[in-house]
This record gives structure tokens, sequence and C-alpha cells, in this order.
């Protein structure tokens, strides 16, 4: 077996209406490293920064991830400070998708990771597919 890139490896997100782009994600972050932790965002945490609830609860959205052959580990992300999450976890890399790139947020945190040694890896969006567009399907 090839040996990979990276040791442990971060992603996190809502994975809401679990679809073809979050696999995507996990699939490549997987592929990257030899130990994938993945984040859940809490619907308090959702409600806070979205200002709505997800769809399907938390702790189901948990287990769905859980269930994901690529995924080592899955921990509720119960707010958005990436350093935070470093500190209890000690990844090498952590995975986003693209569509954060230069978002101040993630600015500020590739600033604390470069301190510290971690990468940010932005990987591209997939196209046409989103919990959003999901429900919108759904609704029609």
């Amino acid at each position: 077996m090839k040996k990979k890139q990276y040791k442990i490896g971060y992603t996190a997100g809502v994975f809401d209406l679990f679809h073809v782009g979050h696999l995507n994600i996990l699939k490549k972050a997987k592929e990257q490293c030899e130990y994938l932790i993945v984040g859940v965002s809490t619907d308090e945490l959702v409600m806070e920064y979205k200002k709505k609830s997800p769809v399907i609860p938390h702790h189901e959205r948990m287990e769905i991830v859980e269930g994901i052959k690529y995924v080592d580990k899955v921990v509720p992300q119960t707010n958005r400070d990436k350093f935070s999450a470093w500190e209890s976890l000690q990844f090498d890399v952590m995975f986003v998708g693209d569509d954060w790139k230069g978002n101040v947020l993630f600015n500020e945190v590739e600033k604390e990771f470069n301190l510290v040694g971690v990468e940010i890896i932005y990987f591209p969006y997939t196209q046409g597919v989103s919990s959003t567009i999901v429900k919108k399907k759904i609704t029609l």
C-alpha cells in the first residue's frame, strides 16, 4: 500500500441531506491521509451562523458520516474555531471546499495553521449539487 502524504486529516461540515459532493470531499481527503477525522456541525451551530436548522438532526448526521468507509472518526463541531479543533485533534492537514478560499475566516486560519505546520488543502466544489439544491428539488 502506498504511503499517504499526511498522517491525520480533518474536515468539517454540516453534511445535511448527504449527497455526492459530501462523498467527494471525504473520498479525496482519505486518499491523502491515513486517518480522517470529520467534524459534523451541531444543530445549534448551524442555526447560529446559517440562521436555519438542518433537515436531518445532528445525531443522525453524525451516524451517516460515521458509516462512510473513508471516515475513521466523527466528532461534533460545536464552534467554527478551526485552531481549537486542531488543539484537541492534532491533525496535520485540513481539507476544505474551495468555495471557502479567500474567506476572511480561512485567511485567518491559514495564518494560525502556518505557525504550527498544518496545511490547508482546498478541494474543487462539486458543481451542480448542494444541500440547498437538493432542498429546492424536493420542494418543486
